[in-house]
């Protein structure tokens, strides 16, 4: 299995966010809010639920599975935007969650 670079996602990530800044700007004449980046995140995060749904059969939509992909991707995205937004080094927060949940369920 590939190892994952988190670092370079990270980086992707932020320049990403950027360049959406500068559109935010030229827009809006100000870039969105750290509370506004969450508003859209949840957004998206509810069209993952959505798309799982039309994917299981369960909402009338069909061949939703490309845009299922990307709203994954899109949401671990933002994640990443929110997480350095607020000084919150994400590598990190994951291995703690990881290591934490791993020794509450192990025992």
């Amino acid at each position: 299995m590939a190892k994952i670079d988190f670092n370079g996602i990270i980086q992707r990530s932020k320049r990403i966010r950027e360049l959406y800044h500068q559109l935010e700007k030229q827009h809006h004449g100000s870039e969105w809010t750290v509370e506004e980046d969450a508003l859209a995140f949840l957004t998206d995060a509810g069209l993952v639920g959505r798309h799982t749904m039309s994917k299981q059969g369960r909402w009338p939509k069909e061949n939703t599975n490309a845009e299922l992909e990307h709203k994954l991707g899109e949401c671990i995205w933002w994640l990443v935007v929110l997480a350095d937004r607020m000084n919150i080094d994400m590598e990190e927060a994951l291995e703690k969650f990881l290591s934490k949940t791993e020794t509450l369920l192990e025992k």
